[in-house]
């Protein structure tokens, strides 16, 4: 298969093997609270987190530990209520609205439970729209990167098909080849194997940990706590506090799936 092109933006990774444990985003006592008719609602209680480059973090917890909050913060798509969201020297909580949304847009990339794939478009007109949407890569030139995305993930003979003619390991793929369209530093999976079968589930995760040798900072959803093996790092929430933070040291940076 061939290797990824940098997308010439400010999202582009460093070369496989270098930048290996350089910071990518940090939450610093970050707190979201929420107004209910109940009286206000802590989501985040003083969160602390550090997520590097080339990383798999698992973060794990019961439904309403915390978990979609802390991606949102993460994501860019939330704001904190106090502390501090901040990747390198940019405050991300403090963007404008398009400035972070530009930011998110070349920066990160979300992989969904479901997919969300377009059903009126075809596999690689998926994978083209982040280009569109950000105009991060020359026209001419995003039909060919989808390409050599797809064929990254393993289903390039899938490209000219619509998403309901392909297996659900397969649209899961194209997901995957979508959020990475335009080379972003992070990329989140919410509950990415929450759908396939464990064989499906087993090659989703080795891509994963082929994308953290590159020095993506892979980012893990789950409710289910045995991941370990699958992993560098395991977040644990429990209501909106971190209460356990396992790295597994034996293991090096990148080989998560493994």
């Amino acid at each position: 298969m061939s290797s990824l092109s940098p997308v010439q933006s400010k999202a582009t990774l460093p070369p496989t093997g270098m930048g290996l444990q350089r910071p990518v985003i940090s939450l610093i006592d970050v707190v979201k609270r929420f107004e209910t008719p109940g009286g206000v609602f802590t989501a985040l209680d003083g969160i602390n987190l550090t997520i590097r480059a080339g990383e798999c973090l698992a973060i794990v917890g019961k439904s309403g530990s915390g978990k979609s909050t802390l991606v949102n913060m993460i994501t860019g798509l939330d704001r904190p209520s106090g502390g501090e969201v901040r990747t390198r020297d940019l405050r991300i909580d403090r963007l404008g609205e398009s400035a972070l949304a530009r930011w998110r847009g070349l920066s990160v990339g979300i992989v969904f439970q479901f997919f969300q794939l377009l059903p009126a478009l075809t596999i690689a007109e998926n994978v083209m729209l982040p280009m569109d949407f950000m105009d991060s890569v020359p026209r001419d030139q995003r039909h060919q990167r989808a390409m050599t995305l797809l064929d990254r993930v393993g289903i390039a003979d899938q490209a000219d098909k619509l998403p309901s003619a392909l297996s659900g390991g397969q649209q899961q793929r194209a997901a995957i080849a979508r959020a990475l369209a335009n080379n972003p530093a992070i990329l989140v999976a919410d509950e990415p194997t929450g759908n396939l079968d464990s064989r499906n589930a087993e090659a989703v995760f080795e891509l994963f940990a082929d994308l953290a040798r590159a020095g993506t900072a892979m980012v893990v959803v789950t409710h289910e706590r045995d991941v370990g093996r699958l992993v560098d790092r395991t977040v644990t929430l429990s209501d909106g506090k971190i209460v356990a933070d396992a790295a597994f040291a034996l293991r090096p940076l990148g080989e998560c799936g493994r």
